[in-house]
């Protein structure tokens, strides 16, 4: 009899999910469009309709062992999701109540962060730790803090939102409502931000400047060919990124830090500056103790491996 779980990712746009073993193969994975429905109710029926029919077509001896879901905005100890900007629903959504009226197992709910920090847990490079800090680097920043072996949620279930400490005081605007936080600097969005401002302020001549709307890998291509503003720019964003997690490392001593998303994997081009920056911001007693890894999750399948993690952690 095999174990598996259901991994749900809710995104703005999609919610992928699949059916997923305890040594984390991905047995199925599918998705449906997260807009469009006209309700909340009808979108968890579509939703539930369509993994159990996935279920059925499965042709080996199973238990479902639960259901996990990563979302944003959302409380692990509520089963909630609450105020979610980038979603159809306003409010606190009793989610994981509502996937419960579908299946009668146990229902876990988490930010796709802390999800994806569970994923590098049981799945991953962090098997071993029981320390350690796990950072998305995609449109904006998210995180997940494990300390003593557990995953840090605080009193209300929003710990660890390194993206929104303050990076550059009164710095740019984060859709947040705040200003200078770390995601701003540090993810796709704010790296691309950061080139603009290179661009008008900089007179040396850059392959940049022949983009009209440049992106995150254009940077990145640029410096591999060795654009000296490219360079300067992934220089910039590991500065604040390195100082950041030495904060982060004199609260948390973690074993080890692993990055996750299209701009960790500009590899070394982010890695190492980042982790000489660190290094000249930590005290003493730190220095030379912690690895900056990248993520052992395969892209493609992080999201919902994360999720289904929520359940064979519990």
């Amino acid at each position: 009899m095999q174990e598996i779980a259901i991994g749900i990712d809710i995104g703005g746009t999609n919610t992928v999910f699949g059916i997923i073993d305890k040594l984390g193969n991905v047995i199925f994975e599918n998705k449906l469009s997260t807009t469009g429905h006209v309700t909340l109710q009808s979108y968890i029926n579509d939703l539930c309709s369509l993994i159990k029919e996935e279920i059925s077509k499965l042709d080996i001896e199973y238990i479902l062992q639960g259901i996990g879901i990563g979302a944003p905005n959302a409380n692990f100890y509520k089963g909630t999701i609450e105020h979610a900007a980038n979603l159809d629903w306003k409010g606190v959504l009793p989610f994981t109540d509502m996937i419960n009226e579908h299946f009668d197992v146990p229902v876990y709910i988490t930010n796709d962060a802390n999800a994806a920090a569970l994923g590098e847990k049981i799945y991953g490079g962090a098997k071993d730790m029981n320390d350690f800090i796990f950072i998305t680097l995609g449109t904006g920043l998210g995180s997940g803090l494990f300390a003593n072996g557990k995953l840090i949620y605080g009193h209300d279930g929003f710990a660890g939102e390194l993206g929104h400490i303050n990076a550059i005081p009164n710095g740019r605007l984060c859709g947040c409502g705040k200003k200078g936080c770390l995601e701003t600097y540090v993810s796709a969005t704010g790296i691309v931000n950061t080139a603009i401002e290179f661009l008008e302020k900089s007179e040396k001549g850059s392959l940049l400047k022949d983009f009209d709307k440049i992106t995150s890998k254009d940077i990145y291509d640029a410096a591999v060919k060795g654009d000296t503003l490219a360079l300067e720019i992934f220089d910039f964003t590991a500065y604040i990124l390195g100082v950041a997690l030495a904060d982060a490392v004199a609260i948390l001593s973690p074993e080890a830090i692993f990055l996750f998303g299209g701009l960790a994997n500009s590899g070394d081009y982010i890695l190492q500056p980042t982790k000489e920056y660190m290094e000249e911001n930590l005290l003493q007693v730190f220095k030379n103790k912690i690895d900056i890894k990248l993520s052992e999750l395969d892209d493609g399948y992080a999201a919902i491996l994360g999720a289904s993690a929520l359940v064979f952690a519990n």
